[in-house]
């Protein structure tokens, strides 16, 4: 049976993978009592105990939980922005050519951003097929639920903002019943991933709005002047593994729409296409906390303990 240890085991993702694995009969999870969760011996006894870590922590914490690990032994995955970009760390997103048998034998990997993972699931594959150009000027938007705000965010939606009520006031307007788009100044977290990882020359510009639902994501790039049925053929050709899938035409079961809550509770994600030569918008569909977090992070560890990429999984 492998071990198992979640530091960080208190914010949102680290709950919902403790949640999801606590029902899984060939792992045993490593648990410190609430009074030494935090204290540095005891997290690294249980980081070099461990068969993996899950480091489920700010960028500082994660940085720090690392040096803490002599074990050679313990593979860890960081859910952080850390290590994304780092040297030495493998990017954790299984269904990109060559990554799945690299990240199976790593001992360091980086759980990708949620937003990042829409837009990479979507570029990748175009860029390596020549249909985007790497010094191609990019653009993007992407809603997210309010979940992916972490414990604050939810408390302020959930609870204090009541949005099903339409009560909350903050300077006199209803803020929280609109999509409320943020890193406005152009340096999200995510868009140095977004560069390395698709072989881009520059970072899109990147707009992310947080949209009144909990969770559910929605990724679009919009192209100019592509060949829309040589975009389909590709991704069709790219995904034919893991939890990634081109959906012809989602939007037909949907009256025309596509809503961002559409894979709530999944930890698949759904790529599509629609348009026309001149103009095309690429859309990628899945949970914020499923393959955008918690669900991603699993899927790795599966991979690193060679059972069922899938298991635990909903897809």
């Amino acid at each position: 049976m492998k071990r198992v240890f979640i530091d960080g085991s208190a914010g949102t993702t680290g709950l919902r993978i403790r949640e999801r694995l606590s029902s899984r009969a060939d792992l045993e999870l490593v648990v410190l009592p609430d009074e030494v969760r935090k204290d540095v011996s005891a997290r690294r006894d249980a980081l070099n105990s461990c068969d993996v870590a899950f480091l489920c922590l700010p960028d500082a914490a994660a940085i720090e939980a690392v040096s803490l690990v002599d074990s050679p032994n313990t593979v860890i995955i960081d859910t952080s922005t850390a290590h994304r970009t780092s040297d030495g760390w493998e990017y954790g997103f299984p269904e990109l050519a060559g990554r799945r048998a690299a990240i199976a034998k790593s001992k360091r990997i980086a759980n990708p951003g949620c937003h990042a993972s829409g837009f990479i699931a979507l570029v990748e594959p175009l860029v390596r097929a020549g249909i985007v150009a790497k010094d191609e000027k990019l653009s993007a938007f992407s809603l997210t639920g309010y979940s992916g705000g972490g414990k604050k965010m939810i408390a302020e939606y959930g609870e204090e903002c009541k949005v099903e009520s339409v009560k909350c006031k903050v300077g006199g307007r209803e803020l929280f019943m609109g999509g409320r788009q943020y890193a406005l100044g152009q340096s999200h977290k995510h868009l140095p991933e977004m560069v390395k990882v698709c072989g881009l020359a520059s970072a899109p510009c990147f707009s992310p709005i947080v949209v009144p639902h909990y969770s559910g994501m929605e990724v679009t790039v919009p192209l100019f002047d592509r060949d829309l049925a040589a975009i389909k053929a590709c991704y069709r050709d790219y995904y034919k593994s893991g939890l990634v899938s081109f959906a012809d035409d989602p939007a037909a079961a949907e009256g025309g729409f596509l809503s961002s809550a559409g894979l709530s509770g999944r930890d698949s994600l759904e790529v599509s296409c629609y348009g026309n030569g001149e103009r095309v918008v690429l859309v990628a569909r899945f949970d914020n906390l499923g393959k955008g977090a918690s669900g991603a992070a699993i899927q790795n560890m599966n991979l690193v303990l060679g059972v069922d990429e899938k298991s635990g999984l909903i897809y």
